[in-house]
């Protein structure tokens, strides 16, 4: 019995000799033992057995994490940058107020050279631009009746329309209106009396005509 087990210890040991010969051998070019699966031999310690080829270039993130290189991180897209695009102009509105003394003469509704020589400024300032509606409002003094103030007024905003429209501004989009002596500029106390030269220059400002352009671009 002791012979045999004797002959059986070198059958043994030449067996296990050859096992992990043939492990070291499958594995040498990755450089850790492993088992007949594929998977590294661990020590109880939870270590891979390096083979006598391991190479720090060989070191997997399993067996040795702090020598495996690292996966590059995937970089995000660029972000585009959008640029708005620019806000269109606004409309704008212009209100013109012109003295009606310089536009036409005292009661007069019949425009004066010197009256069309300013609205030529206002037809230089709508050349080339576009916009929605003219509206001419004409206004006069407190002087004469409510009537007659009233025609006055609505008859000066007719010439200076029929004077912008002889200038090739669209006369569909101008309006007019007459406001008589309805929204004066001066106060009862700045001009008091009811005639007069003194009276009459003191009343100017209410006599005048304004011209609103509304949508100018």
């Amino acid at each position: 019995m002791y012979k045999k087990a004797m002959k059986l210890q070198p059958i043994l040991a030449s067996a296990l000799v050859a096992s992990l010969f043939a492990i070291n051998t499958a594995s040498a070019a990755d450089g850790y033992v492993t088992d007949s699966q594929g998977a590294a031999v661990k020590s109880s310690n939870g270590l891979c057995w390096r083979t006598g080829y391991w190479t720090p270039s060989m070191a997997t993130a399993e067996c040795d994490p702090d020598l495996a290189p690292r996966p590059k991180a995937v970089q995000p897209p660029p972000v585009k940058t959008v640029v708005p695009a620019p806000m269109p102009a606004k409309p704008a509105t212009e209100n013109i107020s012109l003295a009606a003394d310089g536009l036409f003469a005292f009661g007069k509704a019949t425009l004066s050279p010197t009256g069309k020589k300013k609205l030529d400024e206002v037809v230089a300032k709508l050349k080339g631009r576009s916009f929605d509606q003219i509206l001419v409002v004409g206004h006069t003094d407190r002087l004469g009746s409510v009537a007659l103030n009233q025609t006055l007024s609505l008859k000066r905003a007719q010439a200076v329309k029929d004077y912008l429209a002889s200038k090739k501004i669209d006369d569909r989009l101008i309006r007019i209106a007459g406001k008589g002596s309805a929204e004066p500029v001066t106060t009862a106390k700045q001009c008091p009396g009811k005639g007069g030269p003194k009276v009459i220059a003191c009343l100017a400002p209410d006599r005048r005509v304004e011209i609103k352009v509304t949508g100018l671009k």
